[in-house]
């Protein structure tokens, strides 16, 4: 049983106990912990726009989300299966004063997980959150009364209206897309992406065959689109002699792509070529986390931009996008954010970026890759115990590579410039793990920076 609560939302495994795993009784009292933060900031009617991804658990969470929400007088608006995104948007277009996200990510289906939004469908930020989480502690919601109680309206329009914006967008080439006759696999890890993605590719005009893309919520293999769960998809890609292979988590945030001859992209390669299609016609600066390649940093400066690091986490990247005018920005693990379509990690977006990208140059998927820089990822997760102490790691591995450039901001990171590799480790906000990534210019040192890390805070 496992429940983690933090300014990101709450994320825990479904049944036990109370207070120890995502119970309904913990629905209940985040929901109404919501409702109340959203009362703090305005008076009056209050509406909010729910929607959820495929997970088994799904449909009893938002029932008791929803009837909470509409207990402390608040209006719903239930999407039903939509993505992350999907949500994002809806909250804006809706003009509701939040959102609520039934979806534990990248996390087995076992998982699930509130992801909370504001007025504008963006996370909610630190001081936000931790206003939320006094809220949770001092249990001090107050219900509403009869003639106070909220109204629920289904809406799953919005599914249909994101793609809508997508064909929209002016860097969206559809006219270059639909000649270019693109058959492409898709992966949806069975969850709400077997129903958006197939939905966009099908008005781009791009032939599809689909790879588990019926949303039961039972995950065909480890949801998190890494290479070692993408394997199925690379056969699937060279066996229907496809261009492409798209793979997306439960929730459509992150994007991951598999080139046509079964090679991997490298989800952090999606975001590194996003970046290079916009940047070519709209010059800017660009960021992405302090767990991201080294790419973004490379091909942002061959366009004449800047590049900047934010801490982990999407809101991070958001307020540092925000800070610096970014064009475009987003995380290492298929996270693309467009900020002037809406400041969110999406997936859909990205798929439509990424076709014209491909559109235009009108090379394989293998050879746009082969054109930007090398560097190769190690990306490592330790289970925490209840006597690891992090911050004690971290300060050791900080003395320890004291000679190199240390940036603390979140967790530690270690640049040793002169070789263009890279280390960092922090803590999860969203799993009781410590994540070490490492970066290199070859795989061998990558993984052996990786190594001698985890061997030096006595971990292996």
């Amino acid at each position: 049983m496992t429940l983690i609560k933090s300014i990101s939302g709450i994320r825990g495994t479904i049944g036990g106990q109370a207070g120890k795993a995502l119970t309904p009784i913990d629905l209940v009292k985040f929901s109404a912990a919501y409702a109340g933060w959203l009362r703090q900031r305005r008076q009056g009617k209050l509406k909010v726009v729910v929607g959820r991804d495929a997970r088994i658990s799904g449909e009893m969470a938002q029932r008791i989300v929803c009837g909470t929400l509409m207990g402390c007088g608040v209006d719903v608006i239930y999407l039903g299966l939509a993505t992350t995104p999907t949500t994002e948007l809806a909250v804006i277009y809706e003009q509701a004063d939040g959102g609520i996200i039934l979806t534990a990510s990248h996390n087995p289906e076992e998982w699930n997980a509130l992801k909370l939004l504001n007025g504008q469908g963006e996370f909610l930020d630190a001081g936000a959150g931790n206003a939320l989480l006094q809220l949770v502690e001092q249990n001090a919601c107050v219900f509403a009364e009869t003639d106070a109680l909220g109204t629920l309206t289904e809406n799953n329009t919005h599914t249909d209206r994101h793609v809508e914006a997508v064909l929209n967008y002016p860097l969206v080439d559809v006219e270059a897309i639909y000649r270019a006759g693109f058959k492409v696999v898709v992966d949806a890890v069975n969850s709400v992406g077997g129903i958006a993605i197939p939905k966009l590719l099908a008005a781009l005009g791009v032939e599809t065959v689909p790879l588990f893309c019926e949303p039961t919520g039972r995950f065909a293999h480890t949801p998190e689109p890494l290479p070692q769960n993408l394997t199925g998809l690379a056969k699937s890609v060279v066996a229907e002699n496809a261009q492409l292979g798209i793979a997306v988590d439960p929730d459509v945030d992150r994007l991951a792509l598999v080139c046509e001859d079964g090679s991997l992209f490298g989800e952090e390669y999606t975001l590194v070529a996003v970046a290079d299609y916009i940047l070519s016609r709209r010059p800017g600066n660009t960021v992405s986390n302090l767990s991201s390649s080294r790419a973004l940093r490379d091909v942002t400066e061959a366009h004449g931009g800047n590049y900047f690091a934010s801490a982990v986490g999407e809101v991070n990247v958001v307020a540092e996008m925000k800070r610096v005018q970014a064009v475009v920005g987003g995380e290492g693990n298929g996270g693309v954010i467009v900020p002037d379509f809406h400041y969110g990690r999406d997936a859909l977006i990205g798929v439509g970026l990424f076709l014209s990208h491909l559109a235009h140059e009108k090379i394989a998927c293998s050879q746009l890759r082969d054109r930007y820089p090398v560097y190769f990822t190690s990306k490592n997760k330790v289970e925490l115990t209840p006597d690891t102490h992090v911050d004690a790691l971290l300060e050791k591995m900080k003395k320890q590579f004291a000679s190199q450039r240390i940036t603390d901001s979140d967790g530690v990171r270690i640049d040793f410039d002169s070789e263009k590799k890279w280390v960092h480790l922090r803590k999860s906000n969203t799993e009781p793990i410590i994540r070490i990534y490492a970066e290199a210019p070859d795989e061998a040192a990558a993984t052996a920076l990786a190594a001698e890390v985890m061997h030096g805070i006595a971990i292996s």
